[in-house]
């Protein structure tokens, strides 16, 4: 599986460089395997990108700005759902990759347990 950042080589918008960089940034200190696809000097990758977007997840003007984030075919998102799946500790979860051995992130079934047991305490 190949985790797939398309992004604008090209991009005048410092907004948009940053948040491309801080992507990419994160991917390589997780040790992640990724492909950035530019889409400011190929088309068909921005073809691609434009038609892969779930079409609720894009803006009103029909046009997703970078970086939007694949899983393969798979989308997981774009920038803001990035953002707040490494805030909540859950990029592998986002990103559709099963966390590496010793990852601090707990397996859902045991969080729902302990979420249950909490509730009964109340």
């Amino acid at each position: 599986m190949v985790i797939k950042v398309f992004l604008a080589s090209s991009s005048g918008s410092t907004a948009i460089k940053k948040k491309q960089q801080d992507v990419v940034g994160f991917l390589e200190a997780l040790k992640i395997d990724y492909a950035q696809l530019d889409i400011a000097s190929n088309e068909d990758n921005r073809a691609w990108m434009r038609e892969n977007v779930p079409g609720e997840k894009k803006p009103t003007n029909g046009i997703p700005l970078p970086p939007q984030i694949f899983n393969e075919e798979m989308y997981c998102g774009d920038y803001d759902t990035f953002f707040d799946a490494k805030e909540d500790n859950t990029v592998y979860e986002f990103l559709g990759l099963t966390p590496p051995p010793g990852s601090k992130r707990k397996p859902a079934e045991e969080e729902e347990q302990e979420e249950a047991e909490g509730d009964k305490e109340d």
